[in-house]
């Protein structure tokens, strides 16, 4: 017979630290549901996350690539899921919930518009008077109320620590009163956060490296992080081909980026003397954390990678020519409400047109924004127009 929900929540309680949070001791859903037999809460919020639409369209968003100019890039779908990956191994080697952990990282990143942060920042200027836009309370709108599963409610009904963890940016402007102002959030939450810049140092390097815009020999001189990574492996395999020379660094960056973290929070809970996960949020700030010393290389590594990557021209002029399809295609559904879909449409009374619109928008996928764009008659530069924009049957909510 498979284990029970009780079974379940009775091994937690065995095998998990003090200060994990525990299934038993979630605050619970917003509806009362009937409980489930054989799966513990968190791991139910877990899967309803992963059968959501706005899930399965993290596919064809942009990471830091446009979506659709290499088979072997980044989206957002792969990032979300090597930020699972991440954060999991550091959730058991702290002895923290997996499954609130693994449901926080899955739904960290819905909120994400087309095209990257560009478009997020785009929509946020568009949104400048009427609330804006930012991608954590967008990721937090989806699980609350834009996901139409259930009959009984909006949303997805999700158990209240995962929403924490959603709104872990934007807590203290939160218009949720169900999720306090306490100066942290639980840990399971924290590693998800460092799990997710782990994630995006490590494969924004390799992306870079292998579409031509970042040099190894560049990184190996100026990046502290890169060359320890290197030093670790000549010590250990010598000098391999670039290319399996590439994936060794990259990997060695990720577990030694696990390593510092894991350390470092065990010894500020015990410094801390966390006994409990209430007073891990009640801490002044934050327990799970880098060292010192490979805070201040990450540091150097985002600002180089800010230069190098994300500012640079091949990179940023594209991004730049697609948030402007973003840009007209909003003002287009302003002129033309009648174009969103049905149940857009049914919103525009309690949310207005702009919100409804915002809302429409980020939850397209780069390919399906295109091809929208196209079929309204809007100019879509040949570049963006060389990627798949067909669109692929995707129902628009």
């Amino acid at each position: 017979m498979p284990l029970s929900q009780y079974e379940l929540e009775k091994r937690e309680a065995e095998i998990l630290a003090p200060y994990a949070q525990k299934s038993v001791d979630s605050r619970g859903r917003r509806f009362s549901e009937r409980t489930e037999s054989w799966r513990t809460g968190y791991q139910r919020d877990r899967d309803r996350i992963i059968h959501t639409r706005s899930f399965r369209r993290l596919e064809y968003k942009t990471q830091v690539f446009i979506n659709g100019i290499g088979d072997h890039l980044r989206t957002r779908l792969t990032h979300t899921m090597e930020v699972a990956a991440i954060a999991r191994n550091l959730a058991r080697s702290l002895g923290l919930n997996e499954d609130l952990t693994e449901a926080i990282s899955l739904a960290h990143d819905l909120g994400h518009s087309p095209f990257g942060h560009n478009g997020d920042e785009t929509l946020d200027k568009i949104m400048k008077g009427s609330g804006g836009f930012e991608h954590n309370r967008q990721s937090l709108r989806i699980v609350e109320f834009l996901e139409q599963k259930f009959p009984d409610f909006d949303g997805l009904n999700l158990n209240w620590e995962v929403r924490e963890g959603l709104a872990r940016h934007d807590r203290p402007e939160s218009e949720n009163s169900e999720i306090p102002t306490y100066p942290s959030v639980s840990l399971e939450a924290q590693i998800t956060e460092l799990a997710d810049e782990i994630a995006y140092y490590s494969h924004d390097l390799d992306d870079g490296i292998r579409f031509g815009v970042l040099k190894p020999e560049e990184l190996s001189a100026q990046i502290a992080v890169w060359s320890h990574a290197e030093e670790a492996i000549r010590s250990t395999h010598g000098q391999a081909n670039p290319t399996i020379h590439r994936h060794a660094v990259i990997r060695t960056i990720i577990d030694l980026e696990i390593q510092d973290v894991a350390v470092t929070t065990e010894n500020n809970l015990e410094r801390a003397r966390i006994t409990s996960s209430e007073a891990v949020r009640r801490h002044p700030e934050a327990l799970a954390a880098y060292s010192e010393k490979l805070t201040q290389d990450n540091k150097a590594l985002r600002k180089f990678l800010y230069q190098e990557l994300y500012l640079n021209p091949e990179i940023h002029d594209l991004n730049d020519k697609a948030v402007e399809v973003l840009k007209q295609l909003f003002d287009y559904y302003r002129k033309h409400p009648d174009q969103l879909g049905e149940q857009a449409r049914s919103r525009i009374t309690t949310e207005g047109l702009d919100r409804t619109i915002c809302d429409y928008i980020s939850g397209m996928t780069d390919r399906y924004a295109l091809s929208q764009a196209a079929s309204f008659g809007i100019e879509v530069n040949d570049e963006l127009l060389g990627m798949p924009s067909k669109n692929s049957g995707e129902s628009r909510g």
